[in-house]
């Protein structure tokens, strides 16, 4: 169904009316100049023939029709400066001194005059002012009166094709007043005028990324109540068992209600961090010197790392400053290691390295862990999705918080195994030019 055009609309009424109140004004002006001109001509020529000769003013001729006397050419003749003829009756008039057209007054009223000569002769022919302000007046009565019948036509003409067109989006007000909050239909673009239709896709866009934003959300909800009450269960259990069988093995009890919570905790923590990154304001940034921070982060696993039998080192080609969120980019490098050496068993081997490969700053960090299994490439940054073998402890959280931070600080970020020969995971993390 093609959309009407508010534009094209307006415009074809708006021609559709002018050209009707033109062919009016046309036709009105039209017939108010004919009668005008014709009383005027027919009086004219009367006067003509009138004064064609002495004597004949006197005669009985009969009248123009609808002739005002007032509209008569008074005609004044001079012989020698010694009246011979004059239409003015009782007006003394003395002869002209110039010839030519002039304004005059005589009898007590404004004349227009045009004078000719000669050494005997003097002719002057005298037409009522008052005569050519009536002319004047009709025409601007004929040039006004469509304008002024426009006037109110184009008020109710285009008054009702723009509510004819904007009854639409009246329409289209209802129904988003109507609609509820869980309404994912789009918005029907029939009858919307073209002008507007980019308005309403944007808003079935904006609809449709609030549905998508909606249903991430509860699928994360969902995964969190998931995750959480795994250790919930297993806290209750062991809180039942506290004093059922008399105190034995009181010290194992407390140690898996201790890991329960601590599991717990952990996760708890993750999921606020993570709502924190998910909100639009950004973390206060600045210049971030990397080699530090690298330090500080590798110095936090270093630990771990031993306790696990695992060689955790560091390597610096050349120093790099970053314009970013210090404390993002710390845990952004924090979760990393702390993945490579959560999955690398004793005996294997974490390397953390900074170098400048093609012109780039980068951060690589190498494990030599079970790796990525077949399949789980394309997943590996969804929430609470574990590509981690099911007997290492994790809540699938840490690489999405480290995407959502590259995603803020406009880092490129890529975990995959390693394709150097070598089994285990290559996590990179490419700094901005």
């Amino acid at each position: 169904m093609t959309s009407p055009s508010l534009r094209k609309t307006a415009l074809a009424w708006m021609t559709a009316l002018l050209t009707l109140v033109g062919l009016i004004a046309m036709l009105v002006a039209y017939g108010l100049a004919r009668t005008e001109a014709a009383d005027f001509l027919d009086g004219q020529l009367r006067q003509v023939a009138l004064n064609a000769g002495p004597g004949l003013a006197d005669a009985d001729a009969p009248p123009a029709a609808d002739q005002d006397p007032e509209d008569q050419i008074a005609v004044t003749i001079w012989s020698r400066g010694v009246p011979t003829r004059s239409d003015l009756q009782g007006a003394a008039l003395a002869p002209p001194t110039s010839t030519g057209y002039a304004d005059a007054v005589m009898a007590g009223e404004p004349w227009r005059t045009y004078t000719t000569g000669n050494a005997v002769w003097t002719v002057q022919v005298a037409q009522r002012d008052r005569v050519r302000r009536e002319f004047a007046r009709s025409a601007a009565i004929g040039a006004a009166a469509p304008i002024l019948l426009v006037i109110p036509l184009s008020w109710l003409v285009v008054g009702w094709a723009m509510n004819r067109m904007l009854g639409r989006l009246d329409a289209l007000a209802r129904d988003l007043a109507d609609r509820s909050a869980a309404a994912a239909a789009p918005l029907s673009l029939a009858g919307i005028p073209v002008e507007v239709a980019p308005l309403v896709e944007g808003m079935n866009g904006l609809i449709a990324r609030l549905r998508t934003a909606l249903d991430a959300q509860k699928r994360f909800l969902a995964d969190a109540a998931h995750e959480l009450r795994t250790p919930l269960a297993a806290l209750q259990i062991q809180v039942d068992n506290l004093g059922a069988d008399g105190g034995a093995g009181l010290g194992e009890r407390r140690g898996a209600i201790a890991g329960g919570v601590r599991r717990a905790s952990a996760l708890v923590e993750q999921l606020l961090r993570l709502a924190r990154l998910d909100a639009p304001a950004q973390a206060e940034t600045g210049p971030v010197e990397i080699v530090p921070l690298l330090l500080d982060c590798v110095g936090e696993h270093v630990v771990v790392a031993q306790r696990k039998g695992v060689d955790l080192g560091v390597t610096v080609d050349a120093p790099a400053t970053l314009q970013g969120s210090e404390a993002e980019l710390r845990v952004l490098v924090a979760n990393l290691i702390d993945n490579a050496v959560r999955y690398t068993p004793a005996g294997g081997q974490v390397d953390v390295r900074l170098h400048r490969p093609e012109g780039q700053v980068v951060i690589d960090i190498l494990d030599t862990g079970c790796g990525i299994p077949a399949g789980s490439e394309r997943r590996i940054f969804d929430r609470f999705h574990r590509a981690a073998p099911p007997d290492e402890e994790g809540s699938g959280l840490g690489l999405a918080i480290a995407r959502r931070i590259a995603e803020r600080n406009h880092l490129g970020l890529t975990v995959e195994n390693r394709r150097d020969g070598s089994k285990g995971v290559l996590a990179r993390v490419v700094l901005p030019a």
